[in-house]
């Protein structure tokens, strides 16, 4: 899954709405680097207007309305879902009802909820409609886990999944993320990975993780920054297929799609 950020705001530095732009800049860039992904081995491409990055670790910022949201990434979904419609699957990442609703009538055939649809459970209603999966995530306010952070996230993840069924969603369609680095320390994002295992069995369903450029790779390499966590990046998404992952979220593509291919292969091998 290749990140198409259509945000001014990205901790990743990669926003493509930037001051000045119009939209046709906005779309034209989305497609250039969208292109950019499918050629490198993107099945996905998840577009985002908003930027989600934790409040508790890159401060506060002023709340994109869904109104604004949408008219940055429904053009850009609209327009990835005309060209490349047969080559990869369109996702919008979105925690807004309207916006998922909208994304999916312009060819979106994922919704993609950093919150779950615990916030507005229009996101999961809008795929129930559509006919589209929905990947829900791990996240809370705070890092603070009295009975333990695999523990917690496999109760919210099983009962954000209960949810989803209850508002229509089949659970064939439905994929759960352990939400690394959203409301976890570093330590508590390691020990998610460390036990990614036992979290895909205990919830039952297909595990999308996103380790891409975070904060916990620049730590552990000693301060590093984002454009210096390519490497780190690359260990932690082998190590999630390793460890039961199904769709690994990123920003560089052409790199980690090469790390990719050796772990499925080494992971999923049968003798022939």
């Amino acid at each position: 899954m290749g990140i198409v950020n259509v945000t001014s705001d990205s901790f990743s530095g990669d926003g493509l709405a930037q001051p000045g732009r119009s939209e046709g800049e906005i779309v034209s860039a989305a497609l250039e680097q969208a292109r950019g992904f499918v050629a490198a081995g993107a099945e996905i491409l998840d577009v985002g207007a908003e930027s989600t990055r934790p409040a508790s670790v890159y401060g506060e910022r002023t709340p994109v309305d869904p109104e604004s949201e949408a008219a940055l990434a429904v053009p850009v979904v609209a327009a990835l879902a005309r060209e490349l419609a047969g080559r990869a699957l369109i996702s919008i990442d979105t925690s807004h009802g309207p916006v998922a609703r909208a994304a999916l009538e312009a060819g979106a055939a994922i919704v993609n909820d950093v919150w779950g649809a615990r916030r507005d459970a229009g996101t999961a209603e809008a795929a129930a409609s559509a006919g589209a999966h929905l990947i829900v995530m791990h996240n809370q306010e705070g890092a603070s886990y009295p009975d333990g952070v695999v523990a917690a996230v496999i109760a919210s993840l099983r009962e954000a999944a209960d949810n989803a069924i209850r508002l229509g969603v089949p659970r064939e369609r439905l994929l759960v993320d352990p939400g690394i680095g959203f409301g976890k320390a570093t330590a508590q994002s390691l020990e998610l990975l460390h036990r990614l295992r036992e979290i895909r069995e205990a919830v039952g369903l297909p595990l999308v993780v996103g380790t891409s450029r975070k904060r916990f790779i620049g730590e552990i390499l000693g301060g590093a920054s984002v454009d210096e966590r390519v490497e780190g990046t690359a260990a932690s998404v082998a190590l999630a297929i390793a460890g039961g992952a199904d769709v690994v979220r990123v920003h560089d593509v052409a790199h980690i799609a090469r790390t990719v291919r050796v772990a499925d292969a080494i992971v999923r091998f049968h003798p022939r």
